[in-house]
């Protein structure tokens, strides 16, 4: 009797006796996750519910990833079977106006050029240790768009999703922090000052239409295993410019993506269990990311500073930056150095169109190294 006792007072108590170290450790990186969301606002609908998902899964007893859990199940229905970010790319493709790229096609060249951090990123990871599959991974931090790097670490390096996420989705959080300082080391004070003037073309309703269904097909071909991911982007932007599904459009901008963001990151912060979190592979992981993103900056304005040269000073160096797709914050970042040295600077659109084109090209690199590396059989 009284050890049957002690046995169900042990059961009520498992929370306490079997709390860790470990455990408390990743606990505060939950609730550091849930401040820098709630009280600094860097991309509280991926942190808060990332932090509060670290939390739940790093509590004794709880059993959330256990089979029949709801964080496994949330985990193997959405991340296993790639569901959670491919949807997103829905939602993404639907709120995406690729109107400024096309008014200015050139400009898709700084969106090639910002995803060469990717692939530098690569060969440092593959440098220090890290296998093919789980190198690319993590290069593809350097694309700064989350729902790309969940789904290539989905595919190829399952048990680095907790840190890789959480580095895309921090890094993208901090690029009013990272990009700046190294736009100004790189350009100088007459490059900062460039007007750019509108092309003031206009792009017909059928050349918008058409976009997305020609990028479709021409990636595709390409690169067949990143259809996915390109196919849910354009098929989102496809219902946005037809005009003839506008409940299905705000339903992936706004219910579908909400939903799932909320269910994603809930599903992410189930795989920061502390036993598979705390490792040194994770802050190198963090690493690698900062790398990934400072090197994708860097040739995005090396990038325009070429161009600026090529076009006898017509091209701000500064929108080189946006590249990435970080989208629109990168553009806004943009704006606000160019304003900062010349006051009657405008480079919003421009920017805007070289962030649209970082998207397109990020998704692209991905879909080029899951067809690389599959097509090879690496490991």
């Amino acid at each position: 009797m009284w050890d049957a006792t002690l046995s169900a007072l042990r059961g009520l108590l498992l929370g306490i006796t079997d709390l860790t170290l470990a455990h408390l450790v990743m606990i505060l990186i939950g609730c550091l996750l849930l401040y820098l969301g709630i009280r600094r606002g860097f991309e509280p609908l991926l942190l808060v519910p990332i932090g509060f998902g670290a939390i739940l899964v790093n509590i004794p007893g709880a059993g959330l990833m256990e089979e029949g859990g709801l964080l496994r199940t949330l985990y193997e229905a959405g991340i296993l079977t790639e569901l959670f970010p491919l949807l997103i790319f829905i939602g993404i493709g639907a709120m995406t106006d690729f109107g400024p790229l096309l008014e200015n096609p050139k400009i898709l060249l700084l969106g090639a050029a910002g995803q060469f951090g990717i692939f530098l990123t690569l060969l440092l990871a593959l440098g220090l240790g890290f296998t093919p599959r789980e190198s690319v991974a993590i290069g593809i931090i350097g694309a700064c768009d989350g729902p790309t790097a969940i789904y290539v670490s989905s595919q190829f390096a399952l048990h680095l999703l907790g840190p890789i996420s959480v580095a895309a989705y921090s890094y993208m959080s901090l690029v009013p922090l990272i990009q700046p300082p190294l736009m100004r080391l790189l350009t100088t004070r007459q490059e900062k000052r460039v007007v750019m003037t509108s092309t003031k073309r206009s792009v017909s309703g059928n050349t918008k239409l058409l976009f997305p269904m020609v990028v479709t097909l021409f990636t595709a071909l390409i690169a067949p295993l990143g259809t996915p991911l390109m196919g849910m982007v354009m098929l989102g932007n496809l219902m946005k410019e037809s005009g003839v599904v506008g409940r299905l459009t705000k339903a992936s901008q706004d219910e579908i993506a909400n939903i799932v963001t909320l269910l994603l990151g809930l599903s992410i912060g189930a795989t920061m269990e502390a036993d598979k979190f705390l490792r040194v592979q994770t802050l190198l992981i963090l690493f690698l990311g900062f790398v990934a993103i400072s090197l994708d900056t860097v040739m995005g304005v090396l990038f325009g500073k070429l161009m600026c040269l090529a076009t006898r000073g017509k091209i701000n160096p500064l929108i080189g930056a946006a590249g990435i797709s970080a989208f629109p914050m990168s553009a806004r970042v943009v704006q606000a150095e160019g304003q900062r040295y010349n006051k009657k600077n405008y480079l919003l659109m421009h920017a805007m169109g070289a962030n649209t084109g970082g998207q397109i090209g990020s998704v692209m690199a991905a879909a080029i190294m899951l067809s690389v590396v599959k097509g090879l059989g690496l490991r």
